[in-house]
């Protein structure tokens, strides 16, 4: 089985929440980048970030 790919954290820089504008926090736990202000976190897919609202988890 092979690992899943890296999430390259110098995108960070460069992505904000499509929402929002706002800048994102990476979760490496969960696999993630999170934007606090939208109430929302983007999943990273073999280490792609998917930044489709429909796509994305509520937070609390």
């Amino acid at each position: 089985m092979t690992e899943p790919a890296a999430f390259d954290r110098r995108m960070l820089e460069a992505l904000v929440c499509p929402l929002t504008q706002a800048p994102l926090s990476y979760d490496a736990e969960r696999q993630e980048l999170v934007s606090r202000p939208a109430g929302l976190a983007f999943p990273i897919r073999g280490g792609i970030p998917v930044m489709l609202i429909d796509e994305a988890r509520e937070i609390d």
